[in-house]
């Protein structure tokens, strides 16, 4: 074993020319880098090139697929109906299921956050649904309107999953919430580690794989001591391999 950092790849957004630039361009927010760097690992921003998956995926030990104000097209999980609030980032998205998939082949740990944990769910075989409050009755508000360095509700944690494991077995979490889709069906071999009250789904695991975790919320603000458990566990899932 080496003593070098785990290279992890974050997933970038993109964001049309205006604002930062008269071009288009990329974005990341700090605190997933900081999250990563905090939790033992080296964090590589990946440019959305499908072409580059191959390269990305020799020279990288883990992937974060990262959140964003943006949806999976419905046809990637073939519904047949497309709810008006779906707005998609069609080349985000066809890069982020390239690497997912070629990590999920590998068997390498991929931890998705938020719309990373809804692809993920995807990539496993799973369904999305396209608007929480015309699905669930009496919803929590999941696009919480107090700041997301606040928890926004909680989540009750399935006993005996990973989740529970790496938050030293506590039943429920504080978390924050900034989605308006959420995981519908799972996939084959998938496990919902965690719902709001409200029945929603907030964390998915596939017990048989290395580490392989998805989080409806959005660990990298750091509001409790699991959100950290939960980045070094996955740095730590990359190092056994290094």
């Amino acid at each position: 074993m080496t003593s070098r950092r785990p290279r992890i790849g974050l997933t970038l957004d993109a964001e049309p020319p205006g604002g930062f630039s008269k071009l288009p361009w990329y974005a990341i927010r700090e605190n997933y880098c900081d999250a990563i760097s905090r939790a033992g690992g080296l964090p590589l921003p990946l440019p959305h090139d499908v072409a580059l998956t191959d390269d990305y995926l020799e020279l990288l030990d883990g992937l974060v697929v990262t959140g964003g104000a943006f949806d999976v097209d419905p046809s990637l999980y073939g519904a047949a109906d497309r709810h008006e609030t779906v707005t998609t980032k069609d080349r985000r998205t066809a890069f982020e299921l390239s690497i997912l998939k070629g990590f999920l082949d590998a068997d390498r740990p991929v931890l998705g956050i938020c719309g990373g944990q809804q692809l993920l769910n995807v990539a496993l075989g799973g369904t999305l649904i396209q608007h929480i409050p015309d699905e669930i009755a009496d919803c929590l508000a999941h696009e919480q309107p107090n700041p997301r360095t606040e928890p926004g509700h909680e989540v009750d944690v399935e006993t005996g999953t990973l989740l529970h494991r790496l938050v030293s077995g506590a039943s429920t979490l504080a978390v924050n919430s900034a989605h308006h889709q959420a995981a519908g069906d799972v996939g084959a071999g998938v496990v919902v580690s965690g719902r709001a009250p409200d029945g929603v789904v907030e964390a998915i695991e596939v017990p048989d794989r290395r580490f392989c975790l998805g989080v409806q919320w959005h660990p990298e603000y750091s509001i409790s001591s699991a959100d950290d458990a939960i980045f070094r566990a996955m740095v730590q899932a990359c190092d056994k391999e290094i």
